[in-house]
């Protein structure tokens, strides 16, 4: 049965029907509607690849257009000024990320500009002086000035700048369908399953393709303690299922977001010196548990100052630096179980600032700002207003009420494993954006935006111009029909008692408990037993499903799969010999306490780089999980002499 709205008068596939599911053919499909699944889409059409159609689960919903920070950054190549850099610098800046491959990194700086420039012809209203200067900051990670915004909302304002693009170019949007299986057989992508979420969530559709843009964001959903909206859940654990490997999935990273609503309280919200507080679960029992860490009220108000661009947590910041304050934190929310607010209201003390006992970065900065005045929320005024005017929007007034804070999941550095064009080893598979693994384990601050766009081009230049024609043959097609229908039954067969949402709950709750910010082997080999064992029992503890409550049974499942893989790595770096770094406290007894009285749970060594030069790959396979481990890729030394790049860009492109 076809839907009014799934067939568009642009629409150029065909149409067909087997058992329960209708059956669609269409050439190139990008999944995903936030920036990195836009630009994709706009990409492909751009460089003339056929049949373009893009899906998506709900076109309002992603990481994309519903996160931010006071600042949201977008990273690139310095464009004013006399800044000393090069492509060549930026390379090796986020080669210097440790676990990172030199041709991505050479990628991602060459098209950093090409990226950006693209972004500001379609309207995004990134800030440059009278003289078309993109002025750049500072941000985390990073050398240079190369960090640009156009405000809290830069990836939402890139989105929908974007999308107009897809819009303007006639490329199908199929809203409101849920990925479910890629189909894979003879290692070449052949088709993908969704859910249709229209009606009674009950249909499926078969799309039958050669290529797949899988720009879904990160596994989000994976985790209790998280920034991301509530509404992304990623689809990871589909990639893995159809056999893709996965990078570098144990560097996340992890920082302060308030909880309601979900959002990083990075750069202004701490550089404007709030007032931390912990309370019982009550709200009672109120102290300023900064202060009794910090003997030294100018120490404890650099250290949050710090905060504001030494985020997120850090494991080579803890030992007398800002990230100490995480720990902090940490130890109030998880250990001790009590709430974390801060209090833009009053400073802390709630006293006056005494702003000549700053360290001198802090105070030359705030002298600078002209915001060495006032409460906290008097300078984040001064500062920047739009901070403030986000949480009104959003029912939180920072002038009458405190922000709970936690220490979140923010991105997943790691990811699937692609090569510099952004292809799977899985033929015609693609991976963008965060869902792919193009990081290690630091990152200069925005180069998550920049990722997703200068993947969006790699993968859409390869496909347009040197993807092979791929023949599917009746084997093959049966074979993916029968992954299909195997997939569609499995909502039928939950036969328990338990119901989804508290599957969900016990399995999100778990898995910041034991492969959160603060991690061990024994914790971590309980929580990849109860997580296997959890998905392999799904259907049996699952209660009857009504079909309103398939979609998040399909979530649940890609969400466990994803905890597996996840788990797995964390668990196989530990057996590796890694230790503690980027996000990660790895708990190692033998190891050194940071100074204070605080838990022997932050007793750890420091990795310092001794594993920088590898990358863990981990692959599922039917069922269970294994790991290699390779060296980097080094940054490629290209022959730079113009005429003979000029003569194989002809033959490349068959430029006559």
């Amino acid at each position: 049965m076809l839907m009014v709205d799934f067939i568009s008068s642009v629409y150029r596939g065909e149409v067909m029907e087997i058992d329960r599911m209708q059956e669609l053919k269409i050439k190139n499909i990008v999944i995903g509607s936030g920036a990195a699944g836009f630009a994709a889409a706009a990409r492909l059409s751009q460089f003339g690849a056929e049949e373009v159609s893009l899906f998506t689960e709900n076109i309002m919903a992603g990481t994309s257009r519903n996160t931010g920070s006071d600042k949201q950054t977008y990273y690139k190549l310095s464009l004013a000024g006399n800044d000393d850099d090069s492509v060549r610098k930026l390379a090796e800046d986020l080669f210097a990320g440790q676990c990172v491959d030199g041709d991505i990194a050479l990628c991602e700086a060459a098209l950093s500009a090409r990226g950006f420039y693209y972004l500001t012809e379609l309207g995004v209203p990134f800030p440059c002086n009278d003289y078309q200067e993109f002025i750049g900051y500072k941000t985390d990670h990073d050398r240079g000035r190369r960090a640009t915004s156009a405000g809290p909302y830069t990836s939402k304002i890139m989105t929908e700048c974007l999308e107009r693009e897809v819009r303007s170019r006639e490329i199908p949007i199929y809203n409101g369908y849920q990925a479910v299986k890629i189909l894979v057989s003879e290692n070449q992508v052949c088709g993908v399953l969704f859910l249709c979420l229209k009606g009674n969530c009950s249909e499926f559709v078969l799309v039958w393709c050669e290529n797949i843009i899988l720009a879904t964001g990160g596994p989000a959903g994976m985790y209790r303690d998280s920034v991301y909206p509530c509404s992304q859940k990623g689809s990871s654990g589909i990639a893995f299922e159809a056999g893709v490997k996965g990078k570098n999935l144990t560097e996340w990273q992890f920082g302060m977001a308030s909880l309601k609503p979900r959002w990083n309280v990075s750069g202004t919200y701490m550089q404007v010196l709030p007032r931390f507080v912990s309370t019982d679960r009550n709200g009672q029992d109120e102290k300023e548990f900064l202060r009794e860490y910090f003997g030294d009220t100018g120490k404890m108000l650099s250290m949050i100052f710090l905060k504001g661009y030494q985020w997120p947590f850090d494991t080579n910041k803890i030992f007398g630096g800002s990230s100490i304050i995480d720990l902090l934190i940490y130890r109030e929310t998880i250990l001790r179980g009590r709430r974390v607010f801060l209090d833009y209201r009053n400073n802390p003390g709630m006293q006056e600032v005494n702003y000549e006992a700053l360290d001198l970065e802090a105070r030359e900065y705030l002298e600078k700002a002209g915001a060495c005045f006032g409460k906290p929320i008097d300078r984040l005024k001064h500062m920047n207003e739009p901070a403030i005017k986000f949480y009104q929007d959003r029912g939180v007034d920072l002038y009458q009420d405190m922000l709970e804070i936690a220490i979140c999941a923010q991105h997943n550095n790691g990811g699937i494993s692609t090569d510099a064009d952004w292809k799977t080893d899985i033929r015609g598979l693609f991976a963008v954006g965060e869902v792919c693994g193009s990081h290690g384990v630091t990152r200069p601050g925005g180069t998550a935006l920049n990722a997703g766009q200068v993947g969006a081009v790699r993968a859409a230049d390869y496909i347009a111009h040197f993807a092979e024609e791929t023949k599917i043959t009746d084997t093959m097609k049966a074979d993916c029909v029968t992954q299909a229908k195997s997939c569609m039954e499995l909502c039928h067969q939950c036969c328990g008692t338990e119901e989804l949402g508290d599957i969900w709950k016990r399995a999100s709750a778990r898995m910041s408990q034991c492969a959160g910010m603060i991690r061990n082997e024994s914790g971590l080999e309980k929580g990849l037993f109860e997580t296997e064992t959890e998905l392999k029992n799904l259907t049996l503890n699952a209660k009857k499903l009504t079909s309103g409550e398939f979609s998040f049974f399909y979530h649940l499942r890609d969400m466990l799969i994803s905890q597996m893989v996840y788990q797995y790595a964390m668990l196989d770096y530990v057996k590796h010999g890694g230790q503690s770094r980027g996000s990660a406290l790895y708990t190692d007894y033998t190891g050194t306490m940071p100074e204070g009285e605080l838990p022997d749970i932050y007793t750890c060594k420091l990795d310092r780089g001794l594993h920088g030069h590898e990358i863990q790959e981990i692959i599922l396979k039917n069922g269970h999980c294994s790991s290699r481990w390779r060296e980097v890729r080094a940054i490629p030394e290209s022959d730079d002499f113009f005429e003979n790049q000029w003569r194989r860009y002809r033959e490349k492109y068959r430029i006559q």
